[in-house]
């Protein structure tokens, strides 16, 4: 390896510098907070547990994210957290159980094997909240607010929220009698949105009519609030749980309507991410210009079972890097004081009070003064001694 190479990080994985880490910082404290007072706790998951109980219940996608390695002292697999929320479900039924709601937050760095998006980072710091022991749509609607929170507290400006609900899908695959190789690969054309190539599928591979109709008319069921109208007629004599997926879906948005009238209402009905361990509604909220989803959630019902506790969940995860960068969320930084090298008691007084009081002081290291320009740039004032006191003046 060159003296040039030993600088470079792997693609995909980055660090941050002062400024933005302050940013990313001071974001990550407001958000806890604002969990906080929303009654969410939080929690500290470790980076790395054992597979077995890491890669349970969170689909195939994640399984490929995960880093895999040995641990020397048990000879187990350990896996490097690919994402946190199986984290918190193994907490919610295990470690911290509880017999009603149980509501828990987290802020902390993740790794993929791959990006999720071209170019995207390979070691984003998670942040979220999960809802625990809430089977009602109550529960949907305040982890949904709460997401919309997080994203306005990051200084995101235009929100759209896209909601969609696998029970939909489900429905229908069970209609057509579609065996698990079947649904995968229909989910997978569904997930690209090829309309022309879902339609001559399901000629091929479908042969009750009804079902096929239904199939054939899924991938157009995506817009505004038109939407769910379209749908309703389209499967009036569907599935029980597709009418009650799509009265569900209208009582979330008309609540999130009232709550946050600013926020755009889009409806996927034909939206597989996460199909393979999603149980309900789903949802994901976008920003214009950019291109991927900047937070998104959904229920998630059973996945505490491996665990020993069954229960009802749902919840929401953000990028907390991503959405510092988009968003507006912090003044430019102040100046700092630059307090000259001494050893005088009364100067070291001053630059405690000012430190007390929320200022930032530089105290210059030998050899350094307040005409020189290797100190602190950002360094715009200085305590000079005037009559014996110390006072903070501009720096020129």
């Amino acid at each position: 390896m060159t003296q040039a190479e030993r600088w470079m990080l792997p693609d995909g994985i980055a660090e941050i510098l002062p400024a933005d880490a302050k940013r990313v910082e001071t974001l990550r404290r407001n958000l806890l907070d604002l969990y906080h007072r929303w009654g969410y706790e939080m929690i500290i998951p470790p980076m790395v547990e054992f597979t077995d109980s890491l890669l349970i219940g969170m689909g195939r996608d994640v399984d490929l994210r995960t880093f895999r390695v040995t641990d020397q002292l048990s000879g187990r697999s350990l896996g490097i957290r690919a994402d946190i929320t199986p984290q918190a479900a193994r907490i919610d039924s295990h470690s911290f159980p509880r017999s009603g709601a149980n509501r828990l937050c987290y802020a902390g760095q993740v790794l993929y094997t791959r990006p999720r998006a071209p170019m995207g980072p390979r070691a984003p710091i998670q942040i979220g909240a999960e809802l625990y022991g809430v089977e009602s749509l109550q529960g949907d609607i305040e982890v949904i607010s709460l997401m919309l929170e997080t994203l306005s507290t990051a200084g995101i400006r235009e929100i759209h929220l896209d909601l969609g609900h696998v029970a939909i899908f489900r429905s229908l695959a069970e209609a057509a009698a579609l065996d698990s190789e079947q649904q995968a690969a229909l989910t997978a054309l569904l997930q690209s949105k090829a309309v022309a190539d879902i339609e001559r599928w399901v000629e091929e591979n479908v042969a009750d009519a009804q079902a096929a109709s239904w199939l054939r008319g899924l991938p157009r069921l995506a817009g505004g609030s038109e939407c769910l109208a379209r749908a309703r007629e389209l499967f009036a004599s569907g599935p029980q749980a597709l009418v009650s997926a799509l009265e569900e879906l209208q009582l979330v948005a008309d609540a999130v309507a009232r709550r946050y009238p600013q926020v755009t209402l889009f409806f996927d009905l034909g939206e597989m991410r996460g199909y393979d361990y999603e149980t309900g509604l789903v949802f994901a909220a976008y920003s214009p210009g950019h291109g991927q989803a900047l937070a998104n959630g959904g229920r998630y019902n059973g996945i505490g079972a491996v665990f020993g506790r069954d229960r009802a969940a749902t919840g929401f995860s953000t990028d907390l890097a991503a959405i510092n960068a988009l968003g507006q969320n912090g003044a430019p930084e102040a100046g700092a004081i630059l307090a000259p090298a001494s050893d005088c008691a009364e100067l070291w007084r001053t630059v405690g009070a000012l430190r007390a009081s929320g200022e930032v002081v530089i105290s210059a290291m030998p050899g350094e003064g307040s005409d020189d320009t290797e100190t602190p740039a950002r360094c715009d004032r200085e305590l000079v001694q005037e009559g014996g006191t110390w006072v903070v003046k501009p720096r020129s």
